[in-house]
């Protein structure tokens, strides 16, 4: 006789989904205070003006401080 496939009880699967709902709530929430944050800084521009940075040099190519370079993890 084989044992049937046990499924995991429905209070499990229910708070799996819970956790997934509030993890896109988190990252929903991060990319709403960023869009929030670009918006600010366009509005203000002034204020926040520097400098432009020269890029870097890295392996003879030039890269943007900004991006990660291949190194980078």
């Amino acid at each position: 006789m084989t044992n049937p496939v046990s499924r995991p009880p429905e209070d499990f699967e229910k708070k799996c989904k819970q956790a997934e709902r509030e993890h896109e709530s988190r990252k929903l929430v991060v990319l709403l205070e960023r869009v929030r944050k670009q918006i600010a800084e366009r509005q203000q521009p002034e204020a926040n003006v520097e400098s432009p940075k020269p890029p870097l040099m890295t392996r003879g190519l030039s890269v943007a401080p900004d991006r990660p370079t291949v190194c980078e993890s």
